[in-house]
């Protein structure tokens, strides 16, 4: 299929793509608490990931990501779940979920904040980011062989953020 039948336009609704990584090991889940300067996210944790560049597929994406947020080189990611954000009339964000498990590895920090092993238990006593109490419940459900969970995130009215997972 030649490029001009791929019915790209301008005035549809267009999407950013990202990568959201959650490592886990054993009762413990790796954050990262995003650095005091981002203009987003600053001091909350939030998984690892970021966007796709123009090239990537959507794992090598998340394989980049990890090496560059954690120093990470391999870790068995799973496609867990595709979020689809509502941030605009025009614009959204897909959002492509990952989890995998990590046996060893030396953890190397980034600009982009520092990392922490935190006890699922103790996740409270944390300051998140406002979507990961929806994400993590389901991708911590996950197992092999599951199909990846849809979900759609959009604002109400009042500009509080509204998820509804498809099942």
């Amino acid at each position: 299929m030649p490029k001009s039948d791929q019915g790209v336009h301008t005035d549809r609704y267009m999407v950013i793509p990202r990568t959201l990584i959650f490592l886990t090991r054993g009762e413990e889940v790796l954050l990262i608490k995003g650095a005091p300067t981002k203009r987003l996210w600053a001091n909350r944790y939030n998984g690892l990931g970021g966007h796709i560049e123009r090239g990537e597929d959507v794992l090598s994406a998340a394989r980049r990501e990890l090496k560059e947020e954690a120093g990470l080189e391999s870790a068995d990611l799973r496609l867990t779940g595709s979020v689809m954000v509502d941030a605009s009339d025009k614009v959204g964000i897909c959002l492509f979920v990952f989890r995998g498990e990590v046996s060893g590895g030396e953890l190397r920090e980034s600009p982009e904040g520092s990392l922490e092993w935190i006890r699922l238990d103790r996740l409270d006593a944390y300051p998140q980011v406002e979507d990961l109490k929806y994400f993590l419940p389901h991708v911590l459900k996950e197992r092999p062989g599951n199909a990846p969970f849809s979900a759609r995130s959009y604002y109400d009215e009042n500009d509080r953020q509204v998820m509804e997972f498809i099942d």
